[in-house]
């Protein structure tokens, strides 16, 4: 007798034999129990995982002796021409090879003749996705109402390109990837009995290339035969199919948590030169750094993962080194390389870019994190507290507050006065009483100057973003009732976006503490050609406004809020600029 192939020799014959399959089976036995049995079905799923094996298990329930029954008699004679693939009412047929018009209006005419021998005439078409939408559209009609003693059983890896017309028709069944573990112990069955030593790392190993098909993990340990005779170990497998060892994998994922670019390059340079597939090799990084985001996801939930204990021991040591951002970053990087490296002629480098970049997400920052600290800059409220420990803040208060605050209090204080205009001189000055009205007065222009200089200073040690605003305005009036700040024309576009309440709020603060208390802070435009109106007496020269200060280099490098914008952006500061 000629040589069979461990995939046919150790196929399953029963329901009861098809691993990992339970959710199918264990439905197929109840209905087949109840006589509730479809006309149509259609099985869906990766090669190698059962399908055709489940409808021709299925086919012997219903046409052995005595059947539908679940239990039938192996040695039964219609289960035996079933399961050779010679019986006249089983009839599998290729979708890929019997896919137009004609052959499927023959099937259909077919269809009318009652089975030979059998109680059912079943149709097993195989691929069934590749018939044309002619095709399907000649079958759906039959499908749809076939003679009693027809059944279907479609199969497909494929079932999107089914026509919903088909599917509607079908009761479906959608079959999983077996789990590794699932198919080591299949596997170590087989190999006992086929009287073949094997080390256990030997089958995760043909395991994990198998990617959850059967028949894929029989056909290797049946080529593992051949090569290496009845004594089978790790070193084998991965010698023949080029593949990589877990205890090399987990290594390299371990220097790239850590961010050690030399070590993985390093060992990617080792496995190149022994010949490793390094598309597997990127597949297989993307599956465990895919299992370590399970993992710390889910707070260590092994049951979501399908690992050994020494990947399981891996997972817990590194999900202590990387942030879940770090990880799904790393992710990113490798789903693009391995996408990019189906057409690349210069694999390596591909992969030595990709671990250049992994290596480096532990210490990068990710952009929603970036912004949301940008946010939480802008919109600060002041603090008490950054104001008392910041000795430039003090420094300034206690100088502009002698000879500009002193006179605004004044001119503020007396509730007999509506409104005051303050003086260009010091303390001493006099106030000159206004009529009322509804609007507030200009101040002397130095002293406002001044003012606003120490405003600008004050607020840019709790926001920048706010100053960068108020830069680019001017100070028109204050009163008991208000301070106005004016933007010109060019700049009202930013007047939407300084009105807004908490910058209210930190400009009274930041004048209260300068010795101005006001109701309320007005932004206005200020329109071209219209001059503010400031009262200074005749034999006074007008002094020029000062200009805001502007801060050294070495204030800038040594601001507290520059060091922390440098320490989140992990940057440099590469030029200081006027």
């Amino acid at each position: 007798m000629s040589y069979q192939v461990l995939a046919r020799k150790y196929r399953p014959q029963r329901f009861e034999e098809v691993v990992g399959q339970e959710h199918v089976t264990q439905t197929l036995t109840n209905a087949i129990k109840q006589g509730r049995i479809a006309h149509a079905y259609i099985f869906c799923g990766p090669r190698g995982t059962g399908k055709t094996t489940i409808a021709r298990i299925f086919a012997k329930c219903l046409n052995c002796t005595g059947g539908p029954k679940v239990d039938f008699d192996d040695s039964d004679p219609r289960c035996v021409e079933i399961a050779e693939g010679r019986s006249m009412d089983v009839l599998e047929i290729d979708g890929a090879s019997n896919n137009s018009v004609e052959q499927v209006r023959d099937l259909r005419e077919a269809v009318k003749y009652a089975p030979a021998s059998s109680k059912f005439k079943i149709y097993i078409i195989d691929e069934v996705h590749m018939l044309t939408a002619a095709a399907f559209n000649a079958l759906l009609k039959t499908l749809e109402e076939p003679p009693p003693h027809v059944k279907f059983m479609f199969a497909t890896t494929d079932p999107e390109k089914v026509l919903p017309t088909i599917l509607s028709r079908c009761q479906r069944f959608d079959l999983r990837r077996i789990p590794a573990a699932l198919i080591v112990k299949h596997l170590a069955r087989i190999a006992e009995a086929e009287g073949v030593t094997i080390e256990e790392a030997a089958l995760h190993a043909i395991a994990r290339s198998a990617d959850g098909a059967m028949r894929d993990a029989q056909s290797t340990l049946d080529q593992l035969i051949s090569f290496c005779g009845n004594k089978i170990v790790e070193a084998d497998v991965l010698a023949m199919f080029g593949l990589t060892a877990r205890d090399q994998i987990l290594a390299l994922a371990n220097a790239i948590c850590k961010g050690d670019v030399t070590a993985a390059l390093g060992q990617l340079d080792e496995l190149a030169r022994n010949g490793k597939n390094l598309g597997r090799l990127l597949s297989d990084l993307l599956n465990h750094f895919r299992n370590l985001m399970i993992y710390q996801v889910s707070k260590g939930n092994m049951s979501l993962l399908d690992v050994s204990e020494p990947e399981a021991a891996a997972l817990r040591e590194q999900s202590a080194l990387l942030s879940t951002d770090a990880v799904t970053r790393i992710l990113d990087v490798f789903t693009d390389t391995e996408w990019r490296l189906r057409d690349a002629v210069s694999k390596r480098i591909l992969l030595e870019v990709a671990l250049f970049k992994s290596a480096q997400a532990k210490d990068s920052a990710n952009i929603d994190t970036i912004l949301s600290r940008l946010v939480a800059l802008r919109d600060s409220a002041p603090s008490e507290s950054a104001q008392a420990q910041s000795p430039v803040g003090t420094k300034v208060q206690q100088e502009v507050a002698e000879p500009v605050a002193q006179p605004l209090r004044a001119a503020v204080a007396e509730p007999g006065h509506q409104k005051a205009r303050v003086a260009a001189d010091a303390p001493g000055s006099k106030t000159e009483q206004d009529e009322p009205d509804s609007e507030p007065q200009q101040s002397s222009t130095v002293d406002l100057g001044r003012t606003w200089s120490a405003v600008l200073e004050a607020v840019g040690r709790v926001t920048p973003f706010v100053r960068s605003y108020l830069i680019k305005a001017k100070p028109v009036a204050v009163s008991q009732k208000a301070f106005v700040i004016g933007f010109e024309p060019k700049y009202a576009e930013y007047l939407p976006l300084i009105d807004v309440p908490r910058n209210h709020t930190l400009l009274k603060t930041k004048l209260k503490e300068l010795g101005i208390e006001v109701e309320q802070i007005k932004f206005q435009k200020i329109e071209e050609g219209m001059a503010p109106r400031i009262s200074i007496p005749a034999d006074e020269k007008k002094p020029e406004p000062a200009a805001p200060k502007i801060p050294s280099p070495a204030e800038f490098k040594n601001d507290q809020l520059i060091k922390d914008a440098l320490e989140t952006f992990k940057g440099t500061i590469a030029e200081v600029r006027d």
